[in-house]
């Protein structure tokens, strides 16, 4: 099914019920659960960062994916479509470009100006990535950051939250809001929040423009992908 950005965005079948549930699961109980108890677990068994957040990544993105099922879609019958798993038109591709290297170019800027007031772009994520740069590792963090985080993210911060808080709340709140949800999303890695937060209102954007979550998961993807190579080889 294709759709276009003249189309009226349609009323979705949620309550405040799902949202709660959505975001208590969001930022309370996978914080807790899997991000620090069950990471640290993890870390010590593989005695790996790199292989510890790439298995926290992949469950990760099994329990949000099984949540919105659960939650959003299963009890109002709903399919993938509701949260912006469509195709979309192919005049978009151009655009996606576009919106990738706007991404690209607002984490160089912002990296420069990091440099310049004394800061860095190092956190425990590039860290470990570079502690673990050859081959293996770099196809592990590409798969990680590449493919599974854009894929279940895309679905929850755009497909899902956006989609609420747009039919609410108008595009202008929207964006805000489900960007500024990425961003905390992303705590503790502090210095690339003001990156998540811009990158999460073009990935909103390019929902906004094309009802699909599919582009968004493309520059999501294209763009991780980049830095994890800029990272590993700059």
């Amino acid at each position: 099914m294709k759709t276009t950005n003249k189309q009226a965005w349609p009323k979705d079948p949620w309550s405040v019920k799902e949202l709660a549930a959505i975001v208590f699961l969001a930022f309370v109980l996978v914080p807790w659960l899997v991000e620090v108890k069950l990471y640290a677990f993890l870390e010590q068994w593989f005695d790996n960062t790199l292989y510890a957040g790439t298995l926290m990544g992949f469950i990760l993105s099994i329990v949000y994916i099984a949540s919105l099922y659960l939650i959003v879609l299963k009890p109002h019958k709903a399919g993938w479509s509701e949260v912006g798993l469509r195709s979309f038109p192919r005049r978009y591709w151009g655009p996606i470009v576009l919106w990738s290297a706007a991404v690209l170019a607002l984490g160089a800027v912002m990296l420069l100006m990091m440099s310049l007031l004394g800061g860095g772009y190092e956190n425990s994520k590039t860290e470990s990535l570079q502690s673990h740069a050859n081959v293996l590792g770099i196809l592990i963090a590409i798969a990680a950051g590449g493919v599974i985080s854009p894929v279940y993210e895309e679905i929850l911060y755009r497909g899902f939250l956006y989609r609420w808080f747009r039919t609410r709340c108008g595009p202008g709140w929207a964006l805000f809001i489900s960007s500024a949800l990425f961003t905390v999303a992303h705590i503790p890695t502090y210095n690339t929040l003001p990156l998540n937060f811009a990158s999460g209102l073009i990935f909103a954007w390019t929902y906004e423009k094309t009802r699909s979550v599919v582009p968004g998961m493309i520059v999501h993807g294209l763009t991780n992908t980049v830095a994890v190579l800029l990272t590993v080889f700059a």
